[in-house]
């Protein structure tokens, strides 16, 4: 381990590789190859591709495959949602913050590698990777983020943090690349399996993950603090979150706000985790290799997600915030009516492209709406933002839960999308109501 100092380079670049090494769960297990995966493992289709049956049997129960795996991760994320704030408390008092970021870490890659055995004869063992999986990355984030204040100076955040999101988007686009020309060609590597390159994916981000991070390993420091883990320590995120409970109900402003987000972020989030089921199980991909078309979309879905974001923020200094939030919810709105009638991978490209756009744009302007909402002279905005990690995790429970179960009534996706669209139209209306007026930020 080297003992490098505050600001120096060489330690802000090794932090930030921690980004290049976790992203790849992003982009192969949320998003790409696993849906895939998990999708022609629970579809039956006849000879010419046609959907017969997608009903899972799981611990004695019949479950639409969807519901199923939104159930799960629904589950994944409320344990999140729960151990968050005890994570807090212990990455701000703890000195040893890095056995618990390896810890994490290492729970989520061992899940991912474990996802190779992953068949519907052990399901049970193929979702307890997955829910695992899901847990070590983002709770190995808290630790993560956690590190910047104490290895770089103020000045030096915004760049670091920058850093991380260009490198984590790089490797894992490399990664996803070359797993895509695996399972597209796997003979030219030598396998005979087709189904071998897909889970062999999961192995590889597993392997990328644990091995890529051993850099940051090598230079983090342990900690910067050294206190006992006493019960005010291990309950100091509680705590935390309870106080800003309380100043909330004297800041109408915030209050209302925090409420509209609340609402349509459940429903973005949920959009952004079971895209790729939907175009797996409602688009025609007749003529077309699917894996690639869906693949292409979520590259699709990322590049234009960063041109979002910067449009957006072009749009905010002209018009204020909180009214192009309402706008960029309108066409979330007019997606998921769109999405209702999509059949053909054209069709569902053009939904990608707009999913992309106002994606980037709604969590970049949310976050920095609410950043700019904080009382003046704020001491603790960690604080405030873990009550917003928390509750934009409670909301992808909540909307997870809900797409699942109209999944399940209704035996199709195309519903649980149509329904999302409620929560937009309630996002717009709970914006409207949010105070503007004699705030010290101009075009809020």
């Amino acid at each position: 381990m080297k003992n490098l100092p505050k600001g120096s380079k060489k330690l802000l670049n090794a932090w930030a590789f921690y980004d290049w090494a976790n992203s790849v769960y992003s982009l192969v297990i949320a998003s790409a190859i696993f849906p895939i995966f998990y999708a022609a493992l629970t579809i039956v289709k006849d000879d010419t591709g046609v959907k017969i049956d997608d009903t899972v049997r799981f611990l004695g129960f019949n479950f639409n495959n969807d519901a199923l795996i939104s159930y799960v991760t629904a589950a994944a994320f409320m344990v999140v949602a729960v151990i968050s704030p005890f994570l807090s408390g212990i990455a701000d008092y703890v000195g040893n913050k890095k056995n618990f970021l390896k810890f994490f870490c290492y729970l989520g890659a061992g899940s991912c590698i474990g996802l190779y055995w992953f068949t519907l004869e052990n399901l049970w063992f193929g979702l307890l990777c997955y829910f695992f999986a899901l847990i070590g990355f983002w709770a190995s984030l808290v630790f993560y983020n956690s590190y910047l204040p104490d290895i770089a100076f103020p000045e030096q955040q915004d760049k670091a943090s920058a850093k991380g999101f260009s490198l984590g988007y790089i490797g894992s686009v490399i990664l996803l690349v070359f797993c895509l020309l695996m399972i597209l060609n796997y003979k030219w590597f030598g396998f005979e399996d087709e189904s071998f390159p897909t889970r062999f994916s999961f192995v590889l981000t597993g392997i990328w993950w644990i091995g890529f991070s051993q850099i940051s390993y090598y230079y983090l420091p342990k900690g910067n603090k050294k206190q006992r883990l006493t019960n005010d320590v291990l309950f100091n995120g509680f705590k935390e979150l309870k106080t800003i409970w309380h100043s909330l109900q004297h800041n109408l402003q915030l209050k209302r706000y925090l409420g509209a987000f609340f609402v349509y972020s459940m429903a973005v989030q949920t959009v952004m985790l079971v895209a790729t089921y939907f175009g797996i199980e409602e688009v025609d991909w007749s003529g077309q290799d699917a894996t690639t078309g869906l693949i292409i979309s979520i590259l699709l879905i990322q590049l234009v997600a960063v041109a979002g974001a910067t449009l957006t923020s072009f749009i905010s200094a002209k018009v204020g915030n909180i009214q192009t939030l309402v706008g960029i919810n309108i066409i979330w709105i007019l997606i998921c009516a769109y999405a209702y009638f999509v059949e053909t991978p054209g069709q569902f490209y053009m939904a990608a492209g707009f999913v992309g756009l106002v994606m980037g744009a709604i969590q970049a302007l949310s976050r920095s709406t609410y950043s700019k909402m904080l009382p003046e002279n704020t001491l603790d905005t960690a604080s405030y933002f873990s009550f917003y990690d928390v509750a934009e995790k409670i909301g992808i429970v909540i909307g997870m839960v809900l797409y699942g179960f109209i999944a399940q009534v209704t035996g199709s996706i195309r519903y649980s999308i149509l329904f999302l669209a409620t929560f937009f139209i309630i996002g717009v209306i709970l914006l409207l109501r949010v105070p503007r007026n004699n705030h010290p930020i101009k075009n809020l």
